[in-house]
């Protein structure tokens, strides 16, 4: 059975890492990097089988009119069982009364997003600086 949290306290910097290897993301080179910005998020929403991370979503917020899902992400074993949903469900009540909530997905996903509700914006581009 899949649990759901907004709790921080069971995030290890393993469970992370691992999860973030399961999708083979470049930020889980960077454990210790990582798991502080998701301990530093706004808030996360988390989904577990029994003590293993299975997914994960985190905002970064003004806390009055934006937020930002940086991170969305289920393990692929558990993917297409309504866990991405679940969390991001949860992610968007928590934040129903921002007036912007933003995320970039990529190609793949984006499909999932316009499910959720979300639109791509046709006035503006993602821009990025990468460091490292």
């Amino acid at each position: 059975m899949i649990t759901y949290t907004f709790e921080k306290a069971g995030l290890t910097k393993e469970g992370i890492e691992r999860l973030f290897h399961s999708v083979e993301w470049e930020s889980a080179s960077y454990p210790e990097d990582l798991h502080q910005a998701i301990m530093n998020s706004h808030s996360v929403a988390t989904a577990w089988d029994g003590d293993k991370l299975v997914g994960l979503a985190n905002a970064l917020s003004d806390d009055s009119m934006a937020v930002y899902f940086h991170y969305v992400l289920t393990d692929p074993a558990y993917q297409g069982s309504g866990i991405g949903k679940t969390i991001m469900n949860m992610m968007l009540d928590r934040y129903e009364e921002m007036h912007t909530k933003v995320l970039v997905s990529y190609p793949k996903a984006v499909g999932f997003y316009e499910s959720l509700g979300f639109e791509p914006e046709q006035t503006s581009t993602p821009m990025y600086v990468f460091s490292r």
